[in-house]
């Protein structure tokens, strides 16, 4: 860590007047709060906060001069209002002499700073009661946020070798460290992991760069960078002093969010959070990548912790509450490595059934990815601007099933193969379909089951007449598509009944459904 000391001194006196002198803000108050982090001092004041930065270079990060600091200021100013735009109001000048300094001033300018409004702490999502119509809403706004984002269209100088460099930088750093209350033997499986699974993805890896699938990003996303700021999802403190850091694959970028909602047991909403952020983008393709990008981020929070842990002012119940948390990042990072075997689990039953229900609830129970034909085919076959009679269009022709269901199969190979395991939440009517994933299922050598979703007539018709008149569902099925598919459907042959579940969805979830279900997939 270097910093010129005079410039150091300086600041620290600039912003000793301005704690002093609240009415160098202009705002009529007579109070300033100040917090100061590592790398920057934040000035509260009313409804504002205004943050400078300290005169440092970490290599990584460098404010050291004047032009410098201006420049990262507007630099954060223009990435943070790309997703919080009623956070960021502008970059200020700090100007006047270190014993007279005024915001917006006369003179010569002493500093900047970038101004922000203030929010209320409480409302921070790492300290939020996280819900699934909240996690609903983050993975639209991440999705969506992504889809704008700048993209890369090559590869940087340095190749995948520069996407590896910070994940070794974080076991280096632990390492140099040399306390030996950090367990530094667990770190050898990890390393080699991510030394490995580099080697293996490195293709897939330039595949994304090339594809535009690495972007603008946030670059530090987790629960504590997001807030619910009038009644918004909103994003900040996005990376600003480190372009690598940000340019990155979009799904590193969302890995820290899901990782973070891991480590803190929340689980069903991690896998909620990717499922829905999946169906929004149809980046299935990369998944294999996943893991990867989750222990990376697992590292990067073990090492900030273990950090802490080495600091010379902390309590000894300080210490240890850092090192628990160093060393459950690193539980989880195991748990990474070590994940359960992959499954197949196929939906049965005409559309209204409640296969949408049952697949997303046991989606969250095995942290399954679920993939949707209603969503998929929609994706193949987008609809035509000005169509009429969309049952009726190309969509839905023998076609374009046929070419949905070769999706649907292709994407859950290659999910299959990376070690995920994998829900398809389809009618599967017709015999050809099962086949297809029943071989699917022999060829890899995955457990298979079929979830036979079953609702009596009167149900069907009332859930599909709800739902048509509510619209906003992936499905477009009416009560005549209902009719088509009853007469049109191919029963369960006696051998797919032996790998069948049978499910009454107007009584979900019976007791004990996850542990049958867990049970038929171990037989």
């Amino acid at each position: 860590m270097t910093g010129d000391l005079r410039d150091l001194a300086r600041q620290n006196q600039l912003v000793a007047q301005l704690l002093a002198h609240p009415e160098c803000f202009g705002h009529g108050i007579e109070r300033v709060e100040h917090i100061e982090t590592h790398i920057s001092h934040l000035l509260l004041i009313g409804d504002f906060v205004y943050k400078i930065k300290k005169p440092l270079n970490l290599g990584f990060l460098d404010y050291s001069t004047l032009q410098r600091r201006q420049f990262c200021c507007a630099e954060e100013l223009r990435l943070n209002q790309r997703f919080a735009p009623q956070l960021y109001k502008g970059v200020v000048e700090i100007r006047g002499s270190l014993e007279q300094p005024e915001i917006g001033g006369q003179g010569a300018v002493q500093e900047f700073a970038l101004k922000m409004a203030r929010f209320r702490q409480q409302d921070l999502f790492d300290r939020l009661t996280l819900d699934p119509p909240l996690v609903e809403r983050l993975a639209l706004m991440i999705a969506d946020f992504h889809r704008r984002a700048g993209r890369a269209s090559e590869l940087p100088r340095g190749g995948v070798g520069k996407v590896i460099a910070p994940m070794m930088e974080n076991f280096r750093v632990i390492r140099e460290l040399r306390q030996p209350l950090l367990e530094i033997e667990r770190l050898n499986p990890l390393q080699n992991w991510t030394e490995d699974q580099a080697d293996q993805l490195g293709e897939l890896i330039e595949e994304r760069y090339l594809a535009g699938s690495v972007r603008e990003c946030h670059g530090d996303l987790h629960l504590g960078n997001i807030v619910l700021y009038q009644q918004r999802i909103t994003p900040f403190d996005g990376i600003e002093f480190n372009p690598d850091l940000r340019w990155i694959d979009t799904l590193s970028d969302i890995a820290f969010l899901l990782m973070d909602l891991q480590h803190r047991g929340l689980y069903a909403l991690s896998d909620q959070l990717l499922n829905r952020y999946l169906e929004e983008t149809g980046d299935y393709a990369g998944l294999a990548l996943l893991r990867f990008y989750l222990l990376y981020r697992a590292m990067v929070r073990a090492k900030v912790s273990a950090i802490r842990v080495c600091q010379a002012d902390l309590s000894a119940a300080q210490q240890m509450a850092y090192l628990e948390e160093y060393l459950n990042y690193l539980t989880l990072a195991e748990k990474l490595v070590r994940h359960p075997p992959a499954s197949l689990v196929i939906t049965h039953g005409v559309s209204g059934s409640g296969k949408s229900t049952v697949s997303a609830q046991l989606a969250e129970q095995l942290m399954a990815i679920r993939m949707r034909s209603d969503i998929e085919r929609k994706r193949l076959f987008p609809p035509r601007d000005g169509a009429v009679g969309e049952f009726a269009s190309d969509r839905y022709s023998s076609a374009a099933t046929r070419t949905t269901y070769h999706h649907l199969a292709g994407l859950a190979t290659r999910l299959l193969q990376a070690g995920f395991s994998v829900i398809i939440d389809a009618t599967f009517l017709k015999r050809w379909q099962r086949e297809r994933f029943h071989q699917l299922a022999d060829r890899l050598r995955v457990p298979l089951l079929i979830l036979d979703c079953q609702a009596s007539p009167a149900q069907l018709q009332e859930r599909i007449t709800t739902r048509h008149q509510q619209g906003g569902d992936a499905s477009e099925a009416d009560l005549s598509v209902l009719q088509l598919q009853q007469r049109g459907a191919e029963p369960l042959t006696e051998d797919e009944r032996q790998l069948a579940l049978s499910v009454d969805t107007e009584n979900f979830p019976p007791h004990g459904f996850l542990a049958t279900v867990l049970q038929r997939l171990m037989r």
